[in-house]
């Protein structure tokens, strides 16, 4: 459930300049085939990008299991 709604009591204020095109790339690829292996590397994107919130980043990083619908690549994405 946490991969889809992230912490309910922790609510992340996503910034749009960690959207670059590079992290957009790497979600949409991951959103399209369903593998999220790549996950810790968008974490490195996001970073690289000025994201240093801890919840996305530890998210990101987790072994997951991460899914469709994770509610780090939805921010990414822009899907609400």
């Amino acid at each position: 459930m946490r991969d889809i709604f992230g912490n309910p009591f922790r609510p992340v204020a996503f910034s749009p300049s960690w959207r670059t095109s590079t992290a957009i790339a790497i979600a949409s690829q991951m959103y399209e085939s369903r593998d999220f292996s790549a996950m810790p590397i968008l974490a490195d994107a996001l970073q690289d990008a000025g994201c240093d919130n801890a919840n996305v980043l530890d998210h990101c990083r987790s072994p997951g299991p991460h899914v469709r619908g994770c509610w780090v690549v939805d921010l990414v994405l822009g899907k609400e």
